[in-house]
């Protein structure tokens, strides 16, 4: 959530933010009329306790008819007092209702628009020209069956629409891809985690993924009240929920990786074809708690360590600034990563990394020390690789005429040497 004192200072800004995000202006003041009614309740139950104090004793020291009129008065009040406490309970629980309502504040040189608005900040590599070489590329999808490496009919046999089998080929550079990115997470600084996929509420909500929309994508246990995560951002950021950090030990560097769980709520219709869009799939994601001061730089040095994990997939990519209209609710700026796609002749999403400032902290109580006392960390997240998109990428822009694909340098150590994967049969 965003800092209440900010939001009663300067309402204008946060006015800003939510018209470039395409979100509700209005709210504003709605908040802040029920952060005026929290605090005028707060007031009032004050009051009426420190009188209840000092009607105690009086009522200690007095006596004959003063004490019974004392006597009488402490009932009225301890009457107000628990109606008081009522009224603030009530007060603070419609404020809070409100305000995680409120999304991040955008920062500034954000593009303006919508999801189709973004700047596109740089390109990175040439996309092969398969009619020169002689060949029409092939989609990730026959070049899968050709390598023995994907299973769509039988993971919609076993699992439904959206979910697939990696066999052989397939499982092999799954697994060299999780070798190659935890590799370079840990030559980055980053603590390889392994955390759970199932959560809690306050973990979703602290990450902002049941809010305005964004829980018609998640997978609910309703007998259990949990939640499959869709990245593992979420049990990263929970991981310090309520504590309070040394700030010495800043910034906190985590590299998760576990499965992901999405319904794809809106998508209907969209890549139904293959393994880009899936409801499940695995990721390595880089997540950063830092001092707010710092989440900038940060910031950069996510893009630019997953700019230099992709170089080393040989993939030719682009950067682009997602626009205001486009970011989720906790991100204040989010950059993404869009490799060529040969067989659709355009450039897909592989990654994006955001700056969720101390929006994310101040929902789930992460602190640390200071001079002045504590203060909200902020909290940055990254991914290095999505498996099932990192594989339909390396598939289709390193194949060959024959249907096999070579191997990028780089992920020949963790598939035993080769330097090409092979059709079976």
């Amino acid at each position: 959530m965003i800092d209440p004192k900010l939001l009663r200072e300067d309402p204008d800004r946060v006015r800003e933010s939510q018209r470039r995000r395409g979100s509700s202006v209005g709210l504003v003041d709605q908040v802040l009329a029920a952060d005026e009614a929290r605090r005028s309740s707060i007031s009032t139950f004050e009051q009426a306790r420190s009188e209840q104090k000092a009607l105690g004793k009086q009522i200690s020291r007095a006596q004959g008819e003063e004490k019974q009129a004392l006597l009488v008065r402490t009932k009225e009040l301890a009457s107000q007092v628990k109606e008081a406490e009522a009224a603030q309970t009530a007060a603070d629980s419609a404020y809070d209702e409100l305000v995680k309502q409120l999304d991040n504040l955008v920062e500034p040189g954000v593009p303006e628009g919508g999801e189709d608005d973004y700047v596109v900040l740089e390109h990175v590599g040439t996309p092969r020209d398969f009619q020169a070489e002689g060949f029409e590329p092939r989609d990730h999808v026959e070049l899968g069956k050709i390598l023995g490496a994907i299973d769509l009919e039988r993971g919609a046999k076993v699992s439904g629409s959206r979910f697939y089998f990696l066999t052989g080929n397939g499982a092999l550079l799954e697994l060299a891809l999780l070798n190659l990115a935890m590799e370079y997470a840990t030559s980055y600084g980053f603590t390889p985690i392994i955390p759970p996929s199932l959560v809690k509420p306050p973990a979703m909500e602290g990450t902002g993924y049941l809010g305005q929309g964004s829980a018609d994508d998640v997978y609910r246990l309703a007998n259990d009240d949990l939640y499959l995560v869709g990245t593992s951002e979420v049990p990263l950021a929970a991981f310090h929920g309520d504590e309070i950090l040394d700030a010495d030990q800043l910034p906190r560097r985590y590299a998760g990786f576990s499965p992901s769980f999405r319904r794809e709520a809106g998508s209907h219709g969209k890549d139904t074809r293959g393994i880009y869009r899936v409801h499940w799939f695995d990721k390595v994601e880089m997540f950063v708690l830092c001092k707010p001061e710092d989440a900038p730089e940060e910031h950069q040095k996510l893009l630019a360590w997953e700019k230099e994990f992709w170089d080393k997939l040989e993939l030719p990519y682009r950067v682009i600034d997602t626009a205001a209209g486009d970011l989720g609710v906790s991100a204040a700026r989010k950059y993404d990563l869009e490799a060529w796609q040969p067989s659709q002749q355009r450039y897909r999403e592989i990654t994006s990394t955001s700056n969720c400032t101390d929006f994310q902290a101040r929902r789930l109580g992460i602190r640390y020390r200071t001079d002045d006392g504590p203060r909200h960390v902020a909290t940055l997240n990254g991914t290095l690789v999505a498996m099932a998109r990192a594989i339909v990428m390396v598939l289709e822009n390193h194949q060959q005429a024959d249907g096999s694909v070579a191997v990028p340098k780089a992920l020949q150590p963790f598939l035993g040497g080769r330097e090409r994967l092979d059709p079976v049969g």
